[in-house]
């Protein structure tokens, strides 16, 4: 169960999430959830989740491992921000976390209330359409809130259209 999601009260506005990570589909998310950002006057998060498991090293080697990562989060998501503000003209919210992307997500979500929409993009990839699109169907890993899941071949006329 979700907390009451507040965005449709007054001082309040509908927060469409997209997760940014290393594969290629996550562009198409971030364009539609931008797009039904502006086209609703909602606005728009864009997350990044470090994995874990990627510092089990001596303290001080996983010490600078983590910050190059967060670094490298950062950095991702600086890229897209400045990429919706000059094609959208909106400003995007960044959050990175560390830990497993569907607990993070789920604890953004609880945490921020006026998130309403997850978009995620399915990749075209012959293992499926990747990780979290998959985690969906699963009962354990199922969001608390509308999922909109966005094929990877849309152009962004296309994506213009729909949002």
């Amino acid at each position: 169960m979700v907390s009451k999601r507040l965005s449709r009260e007054a001082g309040h506005r509908r927060k469409f999430l997209a997760i940014i990570d290393e594969t290629p589909e996550c562009e198409r998310a971030v364009a539609y959830a931008a797009r039904r950002a502006k086209s609703t006057n909602g606005a728009v998060v864009l997350l990044f989740v470090i994995e874990p498991g990627d510092f089990q090293h001596w303290l001080g080697v996983e010490q600078i491992m983590r910050e190059e990562s967060t670094a490298a989060a950062q950095a991702a998501l600086d890229s897209h921000a400045a990429k919706i503000r000059e094609t959208i003209g909106i400003e995007s919210e960044l959050v990175v976390r560390e830990g497993k992307a569907t607990e993070e997500i789920h604890k953004l979500i609880e945490e921020d209330q006026d998130i309403a929409i997850l978009v995620l993009a399915a990749g075209n990839s012959k293992e499926g359409p990747g990780p979290l699109v998959s985690s969906i169907a699963g009962k354990g890993a199922a969001f608390p809130i509308p999922v909109t899941v966005v094929p990877h071949n849309l152009t962004d006329e296309e994506i213009e259209s729909l949002a």
